[in-house]
């Protein structure tokens, strides 16, 4: 059955100017991080699609490594961008990463124009594209010079293999290295993706003060703090979490009584709001008129929906923020 998207699409979504860019993006993009490797069904990634792309979602966003296993997510995404989506490429923004270890030897990992070119070569070729929309340096390299790293984004964006640039978790000061470097190459870094949450808020250190100085977008990673700020942990740790995972970003170890406390004070405070924990966490970064989207993963779209209702209300009161700023203290 053809693919036919929702003639209303645009109609709810928030779209917010990406830095002092051309570029309007999304007030929530979908990230493909966990959830779109070869471990689950093609049919539930595509309700998820269809679902983002109905409801105004325009950007989806990929790295190299992304799975599992690494290529996985951008293999599943191409598949059903040809099979669904072909007819409305040009609507959509398809973002790609290249910075953490994809293969084996010296020039699969950090910041080499080597591996670099190589490793979007291999992208493009995974997501059955000419070019992605934008293009990151997935982390700061401490090793290779920061001339190198941003000299091969410039190249890239001139051999028409994204159509812009930007940059990961890289801190206030290398950002605005890296910024300062782009703008005398002539290719503008469109945007920084950073960790960032309520209970992770180095971005607030500077860096959000240089983006907005430099005229740069922001799209925050990890809104919901790999799901703490969610009902998931509300009565301690599920036996199906993350964080109940041998492996993985979130441990046991983080989930400790304190935090059980703040989540659950600051899910009373979300129920006061009418909204879910999740919602209030996400509306939380939009708050900020510097931050242009924030980054949300999904595994089933009813986690996708749930999330959407974080745009409902995104203004807080100055006695909300406060109870926040007293609960995370």
């Amino acid at each position: 059955m053809t693919y036919v998207p929702s003639a209303d699409r645009y109609k709810n979504m928030q779209y917010r100017r990406c830095g002092k860019s051309g570029i309007l993006l999304p007030a929530v993009s979908l990230g493909l991080w966990h959830n779109f490797g070869h471990v689950d069904v093609m049919e539930n990634y595509r309700k998820i699609l269809h679902l983002a792309f109905d409801s105004g979602i325009t950007h989806f966003d990929l790295a190299n490594n992304y799975g599992p296993p690494p290529g996985s997510a951008e293999t599943n995404f191409g598949k059903l961008l040809k099979e669904d989506f072909s007819a409305y490429r040009d609507e959509l923004i398809i973002s790609s990463k290249a910075g953490y270890n994809m293969w084996e030897g010296p020039y699969g990992d950090w910041g080499s124009k080597k591996y670099l070119v190589s490793s979007l070569d291999q992208s493009l070729k995974r997501m059955g594209l000419d070019y992605v929309d934008i293009f990151y340096h997935h982390r700061p390299d401490p090793n290779t010079p920061l001339e190198e790293t941003m000299g091969a984004l410039d190249l890239i964006v001139r051999q028409g293999k994204a159509l812009y640039v930007g940059i990961s978790n890289y801190q206030a000061e290398e950002a605005d290295k890296a910024i300062k470097i782009l703008k005398q190459l002539g290719t503008p870094c469109l945007i920084h993706q950073p960790k960032y949450s309520m209970f992770e808020r180095w971005v607030e250190g500077g860096l959000l003060d240089v983006l907005e100085a430099e005229g740069v977008g922001c799209i925050p990673f990890s809104p919901l703090a790999q799901g703490m700020l969610t009902n998931k942990y509300l009565h301690g740790i599920p036996e199906d979490s993350r964080a109940a995972k041998a492996s993985g970003f979130l441990q046991t170890s983080q989930i400790t009584p304190k935090r059980l406390e703040e989540i659950k004070q600051l899910n009373e405070l979300a129920k006061q709001r009418g909204q879910s924990l999740a919602q209030m966490a996400l509306s939380w970064i939009l708050k900020d008129p510097r931050v242009t989207s924030v980054l949300i993963g999904a595994s089933k779209p009813e986690q996708l929906a749930d999330s959407l209702k974080c745009l409902d209300n995104i203004v807080f009161s100055k006695e909300e923020l406060e109870k926040i700023e007293g609960i995370l203290k």
